[in-house]
């Protein structure tokens, strides 16, 4: 939808490029809970937003060319499909934690986005884009704390968490430059 490179401000398709290659990541965090999970509920989680995730990329891709998107998309899928496998194999509290921790990071990342493109009117459309994206994505973060239930996970899964969070940050840091 953005065609104009010459008056889309830099930082529009630095944002856009980590957005496209986190919902790509996101796609195959629940390909690698679906590939490894056993609990019934759990599959069926994984189903719902995995067709919510493949609905954002679509998103996304709508709004930014080839030429913008992130080289190492590969990586991204690799990182995603581990970020989902790993704590399937561990069980579904490990998954529902995994998923509020990355939500709680991709919340934050939409809302920074949503707060600067306030001031460029011309992107109004974009901005209701990331607003419903983050809309379904704080959904995923609540409906993932709620099954995870009340207790506090044990310090192996906050550590995981923390990693997780840990290396979103850095992976959007890269992805803003390659």
């Amino acid at each position: 939808m953005l065609t104009d490179s010459a008056v889309t401000p830099a930082w529009v398709w630095a944002d856009l490029r980590t957005d496209h290659a986190g919902e790509t990541g996101a796609v195959c965090i629940y390909k690698g809970v679906l590939r490894f999970a056993r609990d019934p509920a759990l599959l069926v989680f994984a189903q719902q937003h995995l067709a919510t995730e493949q609905k954002h990329l679509r998103l996304i891709v709508a709004w930014l060319p080839l030429a913008q998107q992130s080289r190492l998309l590969p990586l991204w899928r690799l990182a995603g499909f581990l970020t989902g496998a790993l704590p399937a194999l561990f069980g579904p509290r490990a998954v529902y934690a995994t998923i509020e921790a990355v939500e709680t990071f991709v919340d934050h990342h939409y809302a920074e986005q949503v707060n600067a493109l306030a001031s460029q009117p011309t992107l109004s459309a974009l901005r209701q884009t990331l607003l419903d994206c983050q809309a379904d994505e704080v959904a995923h973060r609540d409906e993932a704390a709620t099954a995870r239930g009340p207790s506090q996970p044990g310090w192996m899964l906050r550590a995981w968490c923390a990693m997780v969070g840990a290396g979103s940050r850095a992976a959007v840091a890269l992805i803003r430059h390659v």
